[in-house]
């Protein structure tokens, strides 16, 4: 199974070239432009190495991430940065980071510091439990087996649309909005595109909705997002 990176970094134009670098040689990559929408990624799609922005937007940067990426899985990171002063370096690799990688880098050498991050850390990087399985009233998500039942009967999703649900899932109750959504589930190259989440959600519903077009399981919060919601009947 091809390994997942996720990019956490806000300049796009990195994103892209390093995500085509990363694919070409058969990663699988997901790409976030904040912390935040990182951490929602890693949350429903384990990723197995993280490349982190230290200089990153909103409330959140590449440190305070990088205890957080720790905490939950024990996550194998590699800097990126375009800050070169030796402190930065010697705190970010006392804070845990695997490898630390200045910009601009040529991709060559980023592919072969991910390659013995990734042999080393191996060991660690396996999950000690298996994804849980979420139960929301009768609807059952197992992502390790890739499969949703609702009243005990399987039902057939595309990748996306299973993706789409568990994010949902895993806020079962709470509101996502519509930027979430496209953050944790397509990434951050899809910003702004709310046309994909219309499609893929009325695909979803068609195929867990006894009433598609008066949907009880996901419901909208008009000008917000929506919300998963437990039907026991």
């Amino acid at each position: 199974m091809a390994k997942h990176i996720l990019i956490v970094d806000d300049d796009e134009l990195l994103r892209r070239s390093v995500a085509f670098s990363l694919e070409k040689n058969g990663y699988r990559v997901s790409t976030a432009a904040s912390a935040e929408d990182a951490l929602g990624i890693a949350r429903r799609d384990r990723p197995d190495l993280i490349l982190l922005d230290i200089g990153l937007p909103g409330g959140m940067d590449g440190l305070e991430a990088l205890r957080l990426f720790e905490a939950q899985d024990n996550i194998p990171v590699i800097f990126l940065t375009a800050r070169r002063r030796e402190l930065d370096e010697v705190l970010g690799l006392k804070m845990g980071a695997d490898d630390y990688i200045t910009k601009p880098f040529d991709p060559d050498v980023l592919l072969a510091h991910i390659e013995a991050v990734l042999r080393r850390s191996q060991p660690a990087a396996t999950p000690l439990t298996a994804p849980k399985t979420l139960a929301v009233g009768n609807l059952i998500i197992d992502p390790a087996a890739h499969l949703v039942t609702i009243k005990g009967q399987p039902i057939e999703l595309s990748p996306r649309e299973f993706d789409l649900l568990h994010t949902l899932a895993l806020d079962a109750g709470h509101v996502v909005s519509m930027d979430d959504l496209i953050a944790r589930v397509w990434g951050a190259e899809y910003e702004g595109e709310s046309q994909v989440i219309y499609v893929h959600m009325s695909w979803l519903r068609e195929k867990i909705e006894a009433d598609p077009k008066h949907p009880q399981r996901i419901v909208t919060v008009r000008g917000v997002g929506y919300k998963l919601e437990p039907q026991e009947a």
